[in-house]
């Protein structure tokens, strides 16, 4: 009996040690994997979100999104199907003010798929251009995390997961000598949990080798699965627990044993703040608490939201809050902000940034500016400039908001909307001198006082080509060079140009 009693309690002791020794290795594996704080931007939506001039500290992470497949060719990388990645380059600046964002120790992800556009490997069937055209995305904007968000019918396509798989989990093997890249999987979830189709996707990547830094559940457009009188804050808990405990079978089965503090780690929630896409699901500032409060006792992994572009309360003139806008949340804010409340905290305890464009404008003689590899002309004192025209000063890309003359760009007392210049982002290696594009004189007619203008009607003043917006006489085009917002006229762009006298006759 006694001996028995001894090996009893031995075993006891036994047993507790090695609860404890894994407790231990739990937390500090999940201690290991800070946790982060990174909104969505909707690259491609109107009016353009400036992500490089964040709101707010938690604001300097960002995912932008979405790559999908192009229209024309299935394994060409684009952005929502409207930019190429040179266009949105030249069109939207999205490669400088990457790097502005970088100057300010943000960081950018980016995003692969979402729902209305075709994810690359549900287009493309060739393996090997598929892999390249991830890799060509990855390589131009040097990322180190990528979010592949897999929904709609993208989710049920067996072959084109198996595709995407293979080629980011080889993508990743090849980079992981160099920075290395985080791999986040956005499923759709419901307060029960994952989907089926969902917890087959994280063991299919899984099985192909993929390193998941975790998996993403988009806590939103719960619809009728979220149960009568349970709150969006309490179904998105709801969500979240059914998921850890979904995930903590689906990584024993890859023989990936996870303690409970590590798998939370490898759990982001996204909520959809304010109006869902389904009416009945608003989720508020209060329940953005809730769930952040949630997050940060968890340890959960990543905290993110849809989207940074409308994290702001909609205005008087948008009456039916109810339709869903891409520039607000819907919601009152009361001035609050959705991304201060949810990263509150979190962001301090992300990953260290991206490393820095190495730049400095504190002063004249730090940066040299070429005009052989300058993008636009130097700045000079003495010359002119009106609104919409370029410069590099110092190593940095500025536009004009207004007619200027001697307004040194990067003056450090002028601030808001009393400076004339709006910074872009710095010169990037590899840019080259845009060629200005000249209008051959009498390609258009002279403005006249004379002359009645109706919309749409183009004229020459100053070597440039305006176009009316509405019924005009006697009204200078020179009010649109000054920047005036009231004018009848204006000038069009290098780039409006360069298209117009390739694919259009003069009128």
């Amino acid at each position: 009996m006694r001996l028995s009693v001894l090996l009893l309690l031995l075993g006891g002791l036994v047993t507790a040690g090695v609860v404890s020794w894994r407790s231990y290795t739990d937390t500090r594996a999940a201690a290991a994997s800070p946790s982060v704080f990174a909104g969505y931007v909707d690259v491609t939506a109107t009016p353009r979100y400036a992500f490089e001039q964040p709101v707010n500290a938690n604001a300097k992470s960002v995912v932008l999104s979405f790559i999908v497949a192009d229209a024309k060719d299935g394994c060409t990388p684009s952005w929502g199907t409207f930019y190429s990645l040179d266009a949105a380059a030249s069109q939207l600046d999205l490669d400088r003010r990457i790097a502005r964002l970088r100057q300010s120790g943000g960081n950018v992800s980016v995003s692969f798929g979402g729902l209305t556009n075709k994810e690359l490997s549900t287009a493309c069937t060739d393996e090997t251009k598929l892999k390249a055209a991830y890799a060509s995305v990855v390589d131009r904007y040097e990322l180190t995390s990528i979010d592949l968000d897999i929904e709609g019918a993208a989710l049920s396509d067996k072959a084109a997961l198996a595709r995407l798989a293979k080629s980011v989990g080889e993508l990743q093997k090849e980079k992981a000598s160099a920075k290395g890249l985080a791999v986040w999987l956005t499923l759709p979830v419901a307060p029960s949990g994952l989907t089926a189709e969902g917890t087959a996707a994280v063991k299919q990547m899984l099985d192909a080798g993929v390193d998941l830094a975790g998996v993403n559940i988009m806590t939103m457009d719960y619809g009728d699965s979220r149960v009568p009188g349970q709150s969006m804050l309490q179904a998105s808990i709801a969500a979240a627990e059914a998921t850890h405990a979904q995930l903590s079978d689906v990584f024993k089965a890859a023989n990936q044993d996870l303690g409970a503090q590590t798998l939370w780690r490898k759990i982001g929630l996204t909520p959809m703040i304010g109006q869902n896409d389904v009416v009945a699901d608003v989720f508020t500032l209060a329940d953005a608490q809730g769930l952040h409060d949630f997050a940060e006792n968890k340890g959960v992994g990543r905290m993110s939201m849809w989207s940074l572009n409308r994290d702001a309360e909609c205005g008087p003139n948008y009456p039916t809050i109810s339709v869903v806008s891409d520039a607000c949340s819907g919601v009152s804010q009361g001035g609050a902000l959705f991304s201060a409340v949810l990263g509150a905290d979190i962001s301090e305890k992300g990953a260290p940034a991206s490393a820095a464009v190495p730049t400095d404008t504190g002063t004249a003689s730090a940066v040299v500016d070429d005009p052989a590899t300058s993008p636009y002309p130097i700045w000079s004192p003495i010359a002119t400039y009106s609104k919409s025209d370029r410069i590099v000063w110092q190593g940095n890309v500025y536009e004009a908001k207004w007619w200027t003359k001697n307004d040194v760009p990067n003056n450090p007392v002028a601030n808001g909307a009393a400076a004339p210049w709006t910074l872009i982002g710095p010169v990037l290696p590899g840019d080259k001198p845009q060629p200005e594009v000249t209008v051959p004189a009498g390609t258009y007619p002279e403005w006249s006082s004379a002359t009645v203008y109706r919309k749409g009607d183009r004229v020459m003043f100053d070597q440039k080509v305006f176009e009316a917006k509405w019924w005009v006489q006697a009204q200078s085009p020179e009010a649109a060079l000054q920047g005036s917002s009231d004018t009848a006229w204006t000038k069009l762009s290098n780039e409006e140009l360069a298209k117009l006298l390739a694919t259009a006759s003069p009128k």
